[in-house]
């Protein structure tokens, strides 16, 4: 998967504005067509704005694929990390005590959350710090699979997580792929997600099938959006994109054959 170039952002920039402290963030993709290059921009916004610090919980790839991509984005994630601008928890091998799921939060889900709270805890007393602290979680099924089946225990965890944005004032990211769970556990954890939400972007294939110039969908909905009568109300953009060898590029139904 490639990452996004700085100049081929717009639509989507637009489309996430505003993107304030505290705001709450869920990519949901399928195994078609992957969200993972939103993720990419995300990181490169964050670490390239001043002060910006990244909070990044890996389950899905290793830290040199991360640094790897954003090399491409002209960030570099071994200075970044050096500055502590970044921290990377390398979660690949997660795996919990307890076959049966009883013994989970004792080792597994909260020695994580602890980790990442010591870490927002950290960046938020940096003098230097002047901005924003995001947390990010590159795959929320993967918690699942690693807390054999828990969903409590995952729903728990994202909870925790949630509560970091009011009480030090930070953004939490999250991926999840919406296809690979059983019609059972699907609608109480992604509706779950998607109620702590205030952006939820949706990464799919076109209906039509895929096209030479055209790769999938986004759909942005953005809750946090006042209208002209001053109601808090929903925000929805819908684009195309095309993913390049070292860029994605967006663009409106219909501009493009």
């Amino acid at each position: 998967m490639t990452a996004s170039s700085p100049n081929s952002n717009v639509l989507l920039d637009e489309a996430l504005s505003p993107l304030c402290p505290r705001t709450v963030l869920l990519v949901e993709d399928c195994v078609e067509t992957s969200g993972a290059f939103v993720l990419h921009h995300l990181m490169k916004r964050v670490l390239s704005s001043s002060g910006g610090v990244l909070v990044f919980v890996s389950l899905s790839h290793p830290f040199s694929h991360y640094d790897r991509i954003l090399r491409k984005l002209g960030c570099n994630l071994i200075t970044q990390r050096d500055n502590n601008r970044f921290f990377f928890f390398d979660m690949l091998k997660l795996e919990y005590p307890g076959g049966d799921g009883r013994n989970i939060t004792e080792g597994g889900l909260v020695d994580l959350y602890g980790k990442i709270q010591k870490a927002v805890e950290v960046s938020a007393s940096q003098e230097y710090n002047g901005g924003s602290i995001t947390v990010m979680i590159d795959d929320v099924s993967q918690l699942e699979i690693a807390a054999h089946g828990s969903v409590d225990h995952v729903l728990d965890f994202v909870h925790y997580c949630h509560t970091l944005t009011s009480e030090l004032d930070c953004s939490l990211v999250m991926l999840n792929h919406e296809d690979i769970y059983s019609s059972r556990v699907a609608p109480r954890l992604i509706l779950s997600m998607e109620y702590l939400s205030d952006i939820v972007i949706k990464a799919e294939p076109l209906a039509t099938g895929l096209a030479t110039d055209v790769h999938g969908q986004l759909t942005v909905v953005n809750k946090g959006v006042f209208n002209e009568h001053g109601y808090l109300g929903s925000r929805i953009r819908n684009f195309h994109f095309k993913v390049k060898e070292n860029s994605v590029e967006y663009f409106y139904p219909g501009t493009r054959t």
